[in-house]
């Protein structure tokens, strides 16, 4: 291709090359003057040459004075001009990496082997256009990639410009937005254009716009403050570009990444044509979090005593950033504790410090000490036997973050669609700490608050919205007690659909659930009014007990986990909000 570079080259630099030569021209026609004014000058009379000097005098002096002022503001100007002058405002500020100095192959992207299958078919798409197009095909234009945060989405991308091997550009859809209306869409041009002459030259090129969602959100009317516009103007350009893609045969490739839903997305933008293929990113499984692990563990030293399949089972939910950033604080900590290798007991502080926060000097009477060992007791004993789902990773009485003690549970298995019965255990955990408050104090105090939000958030939404209630109601009520309207006075207001007795019968059901799991957490702590004893007696002698030293407390008194008890009821909800990593 060394005939394009040079058509290109002459493409870009041809006023610099005929600048050039017509300053040779003038140079050259400079020497011929200056000698033929010399020889006038020698043969004149030497009166003129006596006038002529006192003139050429004043002349050069002026034009001293003149060069004086002008040349520091003349080089000011092209020193401005030079580094972007009044451009700088669209000037993208990016340039092309080579594939091949990317260095992220597929043996490097870990975590994520659905997305890499499909990453994968991209690759031998964009490599085999002709054998594509020899059958008919057409290019692929664009890929999407959707999935949480830290999942691994702009390191996939560069997978995908590595083995494609292939220029490969990434800017962040902020970059596009300024306050200015036009700025966003002229760069959109520049972005393209410079894709357009790589792909010329190199045969392809590919464009990666991370958090598209900020120029790629729904189109609305301007407010009359320009913002919206300049969006709506921004957005208006790409999808030209992307379809102007399709007038000449360049082989560019657009990879968005977002975490943002697809609904937020303008349609426009998710047409054929457009963005073609849509790549999710999800959380890794449990067998792709054990292949995380062993990957960021190789670059440390680590004792070999470390299992990495329990590790892959405690982060249940954990995104590769999670994961590497789990190894990384237990490497911190290791060299804390003046440690070679990094063992279990430093990734397990980095877990508790990552997910809780640090440890806090707070200094608690033994009274208040007591007060917390019986609630976070509570907790375990209930999740030990009425949460089958959930084994009890570790229990503390050191306040970290906002909590003054925690049990941190984890689950047994990973679990997509949640049972009525898993969500009554977790009822029963949150409860755990009122009823051991209530039996070995014989008063209640306020940490409780969190406990008791977690198990109205789960029993409130089993009546109202699962259809869980025992009086049988059946339809999402949450849904009808608040919704918008547009008739008559209440226009734009929202209003419920949800008579009184109705309400009162769902809210009776919330209570009845909620009484029932109490029943059945008091009747458990009274049985086994020793082992929660002995369990807080425990934490207070060691204000920490981890897996193995919980297990050992419970195998004392001759005791075992309840085995998971199978599917009956399946619905499938989000999370608890701020999640149910810990109980306080």
């Amino acid at each position: 291709m060394n005939w394009r570079r040079i058509k290109l080259f002459l493409k870009f630099h041809w006023m610099a090359i005929t600048i050039i030569a017509f300053s040779v021209i003038v140079g050259i026609s400079l020497i011929f003057f200056l000698r033929s004014a010399i020889s006038a000058w020698i043969t004149s009379e030497s009166y003129f040459k006596k006038s002529a000097l006192a003139q050429y005098a004043l002349f050069f002096y002026i034009l001293l004075v003149l060069h004086l002022i002008s040349l520091p503001l003349s080089g000011a100007l092209w020193l401005w001009m030079m580094r972007g002058g009044h451009m700088r405002f669209t000037n993208i500020g990016k340039k092309a990496v080579e594939g091949k100095d990317i260095r992220i192959h597929w043996n490097d992207v870990i975590g994520m082997e659905e997305a890499k299958q499909e990453a994968s078919e991209v690759v031998r798409l964009v490599s085999d256009r002709a054998k594509l197009q020899a059958i008919g095909g057409k290019i692929l234009r664009g890929v999407l990639m959707i999935g949480p945060p830290g999942c691994g989405k702009t390191y996939l991308a560069k997978a995908i410009a590595t083995e494609a091997n292939m220029p490969f550009i990434a800017m962040s859809g902020s970059e596009f937005i300024e306050m200015f209306v036009g700025v966003g869409a002229s760069r959109i041009r520049k972005l393209f254009k410079q894709a357009r002459q790589l792909a010329y030259v190199e045969g392809g090129c590919i464009i990666f716009i991370d958090e598209l969602d900020a120029v790629g959100a729904q189109r609305a009317v301007d407010r009359g403050f320009g913002g919206q516009t300049e969006s709506n103007t921004t957005l208006n350009q790409l999808l030209i570009e992307m379809d102007g893609l399709k007038e000449k045969d360049y082989n560019v490739i657009i990879i968005g990444a977002t975490n943002a839903p697809e609904s937020f997305l303008d349609p426009a933008l998710l047409r054929p044509g457009r963005f073609d293929r849509k790549i999710y990113v999800e959380l890794p499984n449990l067998e792709e979090r054990e292949k995380l692990f062993e990957y960021y563990l190789k670059d440390v030293k680590y004792d070999n005593s470390i299992d990495r399949q329990r590790l892959a089972r405690l982060t249940v939910g954990n995104s590769p950033a999670d994961i590497s950033n789990l190894v990384r604080e237990a490497a911190l900590i290791a060299v804390r504790n003046r440690k070679e290798a990094i063992s279990m007991k430093e990734i397990s502080e980095a877990y508790d410090r990552v997910e809780m926060g640090i440890k806090h000097k707070v200094v608690f009477t033994q009274s208040d000490r007591e007060r917390i060992a019986y609630h976070e007791a509570g907790h375990a004993i209930a999740m030990y036997f009425l949460a089958p789902h959930k084994d009890v990773f570790k229990a503390t009485i050191l306040a970290r973050g906002g909590a003054l003690g925690f049990v941190m549970p984890h689950p047994r298995e990973e679990i997509h669609v949640r049972t009525k019965d898993q969500y009554l255990g977790d009822i029963k955990v949150s409860l755990g700490s009122y009823a051991a408050e209530r039996l070995k104090l014989g008063l209640t105090t306020s940490g409780v608050s969190q406990d008791f939000y977690n198990a109205m958030w789960y029993a409130q939404r089993m009546v109202w919205e699962w259809g869980m209630g025992k009086s049988g109601l059946i339809g999402d009520y949450g849904l009808l007690a608040s919704m918008d309207t547009n008739i008559g006075v209440f226009r734009r207001e929202s209003v419920s659909y949800v008579s009184e007795k109705i309400k009162e019968q769902l809210n009776n059901d919330v209570q009845q659930i909620l009484n029932e799991c109490l029943k059945e957490v008091e009747d458990l702590l009274k049985r086994e009014s020793a082992l929660l004893d002995r369990f807080a007696q425990e934490l207070l002698a060691k204000d920490e007990l981890n897996y193995d030293e919980i297990e050992s407390i419970f195998k004392e008194f001759g005791k075992a986990r309840p085995p998971i008890q199978p599917s009956r009821s399946n619905v499938d909800t989000p999370r608890l909000p701020g999640g149910d990593q810990a109980y306080l």
